[in-house]
């Protein structure tokens, strides 16, 4: 049974920092891609960042490009997402997800950017 637990939210001030950790159980974790999502109020999720299964290969949506950084720990079954130069914009839940299980999403960490 797949289980995803994201932590690492908070409230932080713009140009702030946050690290988000999300720990994975329930699955072969080494041998997925990882996806990062977010969902502001009144939009739909979408795809912050993807990371391959060895973590050699990451790609960003636009709006975050050069700001965050997404990694992993396969020994850790957990994968990061490391948010610098915040803004108000990146204001979100933020969810990891894990194809193995298509309609699973965890509880997410609630990220608030404002002074």
């Amino acid at each position: 049974q797949v289980q995803l637990v994201e932590s690492g939210g908070g409230l932080v001030q713009p140009g702030g920092s946050l690290r988000l950790s999300c720990v994975a159980s329930g699955f072969r974790f080494s041998a997925y891609t990882m996806y990062w999502y977010r969902q502001a109020p009144g939009k739909e999720r979408e795809l912050v960042a993807v990371i391959t299964s060895a973590g050699t290969r990451t790609n960003y949506a636009d709006a975050v490009k050069g700001r965050f950084t997404i990694s992993r720990d396969n020994a850790k079954n957990t994968v990061y997402l490391q948010m610098n130069s915040l803004k108000p914009e990146d204001t979100a839940v933020y969810y990891c997800y894990t194809p193995v299980d298509s309609n699973y999403w965890g509880q997410g960490t609630q990220v608030t950017v404002s002074s």
